[in-house]
């Protein structure tokens, strides 16, 4: 016995050492990747996920070629976690959504928030002081808060990394907190601190009971987690609309969707081999790309159709009406101008509330093993309704401020009914598998809920797999979609409409093809 003491201490050693290098290396992996992005877009008016998807495509690809890892990146477990992230970072996004909703509609305000003044002292180009602390500290919540939540619900993986999740949590959560800008200029610093953790308190509390009531509900209706967190975040914001943003929300909401969008693209592009080897994933992979084409630019050819090309309705509407996580990004992190970020975080919660046809539809269809097809054509046809709707309020709008919201607000819940169901119906029809299709859904719309729940297992362990890959690669499509936008922010904030016409187009005959495809 005394003679194996040196070994079990070496092992022992190692282990540790092993969390310490997957630390530093999913921190090297992710925030450089956000500020190389954010430099390469400085003077111009392009979003930084743009560039996030390249790199994270192309070192997720280097990684496995080169033989550093596998596909999946299993030897990288805590980007895994920072990649699993993705509704803690959504959370956030819905909290604000229900802060704005409850302002719009009781037509109350918020008392304007001077509590902190962000340094605009340039670390890196492209991005300030402040912008930096925003994205580590980005990097920390996320990792506290997802290791904190797995850790009290019982849910730690059983990888290399599981029995270190209570220290991870630790280890995150503190640095989180303590990580403040010492040149932006803050009215109190400890109350400053008391509300980020407050923030982390709330968020924490409400993944947890979405975490549990999903379980509870299992047995009835497979509900995914996020769709119980989307209410009550939604509800939690609408609540406490009078509350300032602390350190909390206020990173997670300029860099928690591209830092999860980072993690994911690595472990996507690590991917790429497998997926094209695949039986059926051409045409997953077809529609995803020709889809987002359709959806994005089809969408925005109905309201410029209606009278508005400006991007303070296209942005957030287009963001909203798909739950697209890419122009969620760009809008909440201020691409778009003032107004679309105000916008963003409405548009997004609103058809979130369709989830209820959505997320229940899509359990009972996964449990079938094939598509629900009367509520489907029925929620379809609704989302027609509602679309037509909202094209002749946009109409009626004429630049006023609360009518061109209230028409997004009903062309978010109509487009993604229809582009969610319809896509579905077509892709029921060319014979393609649930999951599969579910994941085309998912990545022909950077549909960011249904992302969440497929990664969280709802369409089952291959979706869960690959879903990484499968949502990155449209992601491809977005040099066409940024530079257009980027272009319409050059041009005072308006959109070519003859491109937006064109592209949508180009979208219908891929989606036709993908379609042919599906049924080979």
């Amino acid at each position: 016995m005394p003679s194996s003491t040196p070994a079990v201490e070496l092992v022992q050693e190692i282990a540790h050492q092993h969390l310490f290098n997957q630390f530093w290396l999913s921190l090297f992996f992710v925030v450089p990747m956000v500020l190389v992005a954010r430099a390469m877009v400085a003077g111009t008016r392009y979003s930084a996920i743009l560039i996030i998807v390249v790199f994270g495509l192309l070192m997720g690809w280097l990684l496995v070629a080169t033989g550093v890892s596998r596909p999946g990146l299993a030897d990288f477990p805590m980007l895994g976690m920072i990649a699993q992230a993705t509704i803690v970072a959504l959370a956030a996004s819905f909290f604000v959504g229900g802060q704005e909703l409850r302002r719009l509609l009781s037509r109350r305000s918020a008392p304007a928030d001077e509590s902190v003044v962000y340094s605009t002292e340039q670390l890196f180009l492209g991005t300030g002081r402040t912008q930096f602390v925003f994205v580590a500290r980005a990097f920390f919540l996320l990792l506290g808060l997802e290791a904190l939540v797995r850790v009290i619900a019982g849910t730690v993986p059983s990888n290399s990394l599981g029995r270190y999740y209570p220290l991870v949590a630790y280890m995150g959560l503190v640095v989180a907190v303590v990580l403040v800008d010492h040149k932006a200029v803050i009215a109190d610093k400890r109350r400053y601190l008391r509300k980020g953790i407050a923030e982390m308190t709330v968020l924490t509390a409400l993944l947890l009971v979405g975490h549990h009531v999903a379980v509870w509900i299992r047995p009835t209706i497979a509900l995914p987690q996020i769709f119980f967190v989307m209410l009550l975040a939604a509800g939690a914001g609408a609540l406490l609309f009078r509350w300032s943003h602390g350190p909390t929300l206020r990173c997670l909401l300029f860099a928690g969707i591209p830092v999860v969008l980072a993690a994911n693209f690595v472990i996507g592009g690590s991917r790429i081999g497998e997926a094209f080897g695949l039986s059926g994933m051409h045409a997953v992979l077809a529609y995803g790309f020709f889809g987002q084409l359709m959806w994005m630019f089809g969408g925005m050819a109905l309201l410029v159709s209606a009278g508005t090309a400006a991007v303070r309705n296209l942005g957030p509407g287009m963001a909203g009406a798909l739950s697209h996580a890419g122009l969620t990004g760009a809008c909440t992190a201020g691409d778009f101008g003032d107004v679309a970020t105000r916008r963003a975080p409405i548009m997004i919660n609103i058809p979130f509330f369709g989830h209820v046809f959505v997320f229940s539809i899509l359990a009972v269809s996964v449990e079938r093993g094939a598509l629900a097809l009367l509520p489907a054509v029925a929620v379809a046809l609704a989302g027609i309704a509602l679309t037509a709707w909202s094209l002749r309020t946009m109409r009626s709008a004429a630049g006023d401020d609360a009518m061109e919201v209230k028409a997004l607000m009903q062309f978010s819940f109509g487009w993604q009914l229809t582009a969610v169901f319809g896509g579905l119906l077509l892709l029921e029809l060319s014979g393609m598998s649930i999951q599969d299709a579910l994941m085309a859904t998912s990545s022909a719309l950077s549909h960011f809920g249904l992302f969440a729940a497929i990664q969280g297992g709802m369409a089952g362990e291959a979706a869960a797999g690959m879903i990484a890959f499968v949502f990155a690669m449209p992601f491809l499509v977005h040099p066409m979609v940024f530079f257009t936008f980027g272009r319409a922010m050059e041009n005072d904030g308006t959109m070519h409409r003859r491109a937006v016409y064109a592209i949508a187009a180009v979208g219908l005959l891929g989606v036709s093809g993908a379609i042919v495809l599906a049924t080979i």
